[in-house]
């Protein structure tokens, strides 16, 4: 079992930061690939960037590169996700996910991660 709890997201000014943080339980949190994804109402979980456990990245929309920065830090069994220069369309319920199967690259469709967090709100006015 893997369990993950989502943290920092909030209401933020289109051109503002946030840092999203993704903490995860157990020893072997080094060995899973985690993706982060987001949901607006009424559309389907879209998957946003992941690292592979061998720290391989991964974004699946050409939207959010040069904005977001994934990294993870397995001694503290955490990802963070860093989005700078928000815009209103980044905003969504960002979740967290991860796998224990072994990919060379994160995959990019949900049904291929087991655990999943809460989700935590991100809300960017214009």
């Amino acid at each position: 079992q893997v369990q993950l709890v989502e943290s920092g997201g909030g209401l933020v000014q289109a051109g503002g930061s946030l840092r999203l943080s993704c903490a995860g339980s157990g020893r072997t949190f080094s060995t899973v690939t985690v993706g982060w994804f987001r949901q607006t109402p009424g559309k389907e979980r879209e998957f946003v960037v992941g690292v592979s456990s061998a720290g391989r990245i991964i974004y699946d929309t050409d939207s959010v590169k040069g904005r977001f920065t994934i990294s993870r830090d397995n001694a503290k069994s955490t990802v963070s996700l860093q989005m700078n220069s928000l815009k209103p369309e980044d905003t969504a319920v960002y979740y967290c996910a991860a796998t224990r199967s072994r990919w060379s690259s994160p995959p990019t469709g949900e049904a291929s991660y087991a655990y999943w967090g809460q989700g935590t709100q991100v809300t960017v006015s214009s």
